[in-house]
């Protein structure tokens, strides 16, 4: 890299954090504070109250305060990643990142606390006073052996979990990783060889997680720059060090490599060369990790032992040993059942959590993240990347369930299924609004026909069917194409064996297909030529045909295209005079809670009878999420203050509404901010119909509900569930090109649910 190229990535790095305000945090409050009465109950008198409740009993402190989410990421500067002893306040940009990191991956806050001290003993005590304010602490960036003195105080001295993460979380990720790597390898703990250089409180960690993990003792060799530590050696010597002497007498690392299985380089660049990896065993598995420069390059390494495995500490090569695969789980699943320790079992079940992980199918989220790069368990993929939701759930509750077992948990959980289903709608926004909709689709065996069939995105949504629904897939899509795109992005599913997969180029019932359409279509301009034709490119129409032939229940389709030219279609084949689109109705998951916006792609420009419509289906379709439905037609007229064609429709929509009882709310019309906010209601028109804010806003055309959705979806940080289409009797979906597969996902339970549900 060129020193401009190094310029520029240094000032991306310090434009950063220093804009648009400086820092990578902020404190922000939990509560309205708008008013005397919020003010009141914040602080005095109503803070007292609070205060005395954890003075009778401290564990209320959960209950009224931060604490039990409250993690410190705590340093004196003595050894900051690779740069060394910078001093506390340098390494506060380090120690924000940290905390950032907490707060991304495992939604737990997080202070971090720079300390001018480098007296281990006197650091341990300021730790200790700490105590009252945090559920846990993250020790970080100690220099060894301060930091085993530091640790071991102040576990002795506090009833709260410390961790020293680049101990402890680099020897979990290690572990995980060296599980998987002899998995591949075909060798097993009690059999290997392991040389290991730098003697720090990494390296040493990791040792120790390998002994834990079955390694026998005097298999391990550990060198350092004056060589292998052995009895008697007086030179560089820690307690930490002498533990792994090996021997009576000095050997280099070269003369120690040979017949190694394993090689943990926690040490600096270039130690290991391409003539010592030809001395190791067949197979062997290098674990190069300093960071930037490992101990020998990957390139290097694979040269000299084409067979070898690989790990380093770098993001730009495979198998990245990263702390964050383990450090906020481990404190998630603690924090939860108040853990007062993270204790060796911990550890072990995190190790095993990582490892399984990565041998399971990708997700399609990491996918998504890591866009070219093959995440297949083997060689190149040894643990599961760091943007893989599913480490939340399955590390978190392997760490409470370890807790509980091993008898550190003072809060045990009481339904370790449930304790899943609350991390699953931390990681998965949507996940606790479509969860009365995946039992529902529980219920059937429903068929569900995706019409792009080839798209990653349906593939993946498909592995995803077989592994949490009753459902059957059935893709339409090339054989060839299938396959190569199921074994490049690491699925395990097939077509034939676990899906049905319809051929648009040579499928046995090709003929029953165009027949079908074109009886269908005869007297609507389509020949017989034209029907084969769009049975042999149209994927759309050949999914309707099957849902109308009664060989799929339900179809998706839109992941690219128009949705109007999907519609024409859908209409085209499964429409009749009870089947009919009536609107597209989509969910908007906000941090306030859901808003579902209508019709935002079906009418372009409704009739009354038609907005009335749309209000109804959309009724049934929101109460199936368990909500019931607070509807606001919406217009820029209010309450009748103007005579524009947005008002004339919505009153003529209230008033087909109001011909008729209605078992559900709904009000208008009316501005978006007079609906969302009851008390402006109530000043501009009081005793209206809506008792809360509203949920459901419904427009007077498609432009304006499109727009809404939009600006939610990219400016206010929604997540979309839908477009759910009305009116077909759960026949058909469409979706558009921007649905990622977990909204597939969130689609197809739709799709799956009993047509009871849809009456």
């Amino acid at each position: 890299m060129d020193n401009s190229a190094k310029e520029s990535l240094r000032r991306a790095a310090l434009d950063y954090h220093r804009f648009p305000k400086p820092g990578k945090l902020e404190i922000r409050a939990t509560k309205p504070l708008a008013n005397g009465r919020d003010l009141a109950r914040a602080y005095s008198p109503g803070v007292a109250e609070a205060s005395l409740d954890i003075k009778a009993d401290p564990g209320k402190a959960r209950d009224y305060t931060a604490r039990g989410n409250l993690v410190a990421v705590i340093s004196n500067g003595t050894a900051v990643l690779g740069l060394g002893n910078i001093g506390a306040l340098a390494s506060k940009p380090v120690m924000e990142g940290k905390a950032v990191l907490f707060k991304k991956f495992a939604d737990i806050d997080c202070f971090d606390i720079e300390v001018n001290e480098p007296d281990p003993e006197k650091l341990a005590d300021i730790v200790c006073a700490l105590e009252p304010t945090f559920g846990a602490v993250n020790l970080e960036d100690i220099k060894a052996p301060d930091c085993f003195i530091v640790e071991k105080l102040c576990r002795e001295r506090m009833n709260i979990p410390v961790f020293h993460d680049d101990q402890h979380g680099t020897a979990i990720v290690v572990g995980a990783a060296a599980t998987n790597a002899l998995h591949v390898a075909g060798k097993d703990w009690g059999e290997i060889k392991v040389v290991s250089t730098g003697g720090g409180a990494a390296g040493i960690a990791c040792l120790n997680m390998l002994l834990k993990l079955g390694v026998k003792r005097e298999n391990v060799w550990l060198c350092d720059l004056h060589g292998l530590v052995h009895e008697g050696r007086e030179a560089d010597m820690t307690p930490q060090k002498a533990a792994y002497a090996q021997g009576a007498a000095p050997h280099s690392l070269a003369e120690v490599i040979k017949g190694a299985d394993l090689f943990l380089g926690l040490s600096g660049p270039d130690v290991l060369t391409a003539e010592m990896v030809k001395t190791m065993a067949p197979r062997p598995i290098i674990f190069a990790l300093a960071n930037p420069h490992p101990e020998i390059l990957p390139e290097e390494a694979r040269a000299a032992a084409p067979d070898a495995i690989i790990a380093t500490g770098r993001s730009d090569y495979p198998n990245q040993v990263n702390n964050v695969l383990c450090f906020p789980f481990i404190f998630r699943g603690a924090l939860d059942v108040g853990a007062t320790e993270i204790n060796d079992e911990m550890q072990i079940a995190c190790v095993e959590g990582i490892a399984a992980l990565a041998r399971a199918t990708t997700s399609a989220e990491a996918a998504a993240a890591y866009q070219g790069e093959k995440l297949t368990f083997g060689p190149e993929y040894l643990i599961p990347k760091p943007f893989d939701p599913r480490l939340m759930e399955t590390v978190a509750t392997a760490v409470a369930q370890a807790a509980m077992a091993s008898g550190v948990a003072t809060r045990p959980l009481e339904d370790v299924e449930a304790y899943k289903r609350q991390l699953q709608h931390t990681v998965f926004r949507s996940a606790f609004l479509m969860r009365p909709v995946f039992e529902a689709a529980r219920t059937a065996e429903r068929r569900i026909v995706f019409a792009e069939g080839e798209d990653e995105r349906v593939l993946r949504t498909a592995q995803a069917m077989m592994e949490e629904m009753t459902d059957q897939p059935i893709l339409i899509g090339r054989p060839e194409v299938v396959e190569a795109r199921c074994e490049r992005a690491g699925l395990k599913i097939r077509p034939g064996r676990d899906f049905e997969l319809v051929n648009p180029e040579n499928d046995p019932r090709y003929r029953d297909y165009w027949e079908t359409y074109h009886h269908l279509m005869a007297r609507r301009g389509i020949s017989p030529d034209l029907a084969r034709a769009i049975m042999r490119t149209n994927t759309t129409a050949i999914a309707a045909v099957m849902v109308h032939r009664g060989e799929a229940d339900s179809m998706i389709c839109g992941t690219f295209g128009q949705f109007l030219w999907h519609l024409n279609y859908v209409t085209q084949v499964l429409g009749t005079e009870s089947l009919t689109p009536v609107g597209a109705l989509s969910l908007m998951i906000l941090e306030e809670g859901p808003l579902f916006i209508a019709d935002t792609q079906v009418n372009p420009e409704p009739s009354s009878e038609q907005i009335a419509q749309v209000v109804c289906a959309a009724a049934r379709h929101i109460r199936r999420f368990g909500v019931e439905p607070q509807i606001a037609l919406c217009s820029h007229s209010q309450f009748g203050n103007l005579e524009t064609e947005s008002g004339r429709k919505m009153r003529g929509a209230l008033a087909i509404l109001d011909a008729s009882p209605r078992d559900f709310a709904y009000e208008g019309e009316m501005h978006i901010d007079a609906a969302l906010d009851r008390e402006l209601r109530e000043r501009i028109f009081p005793g209206g119909r809506l008792a809360e804010e509203a949920n459901t806003l419904v427009f007077s055309n498609a432009d304006a509900a499109s727009a809404v959705r939009n600006i939610l979806k990219m400016r206010g940080g929604g997540l979309e569930v839908g477009p759910i289409l009305m009116g077909m009797g759960n026949r058909a979906h469409i979706v558009t090109p921007s649905i990622t597969a977990r909204g597939l996902l969130n689609m197809t339970a739709l799709a799956g649910m009993p047509v009871a549900h849809y009456a």
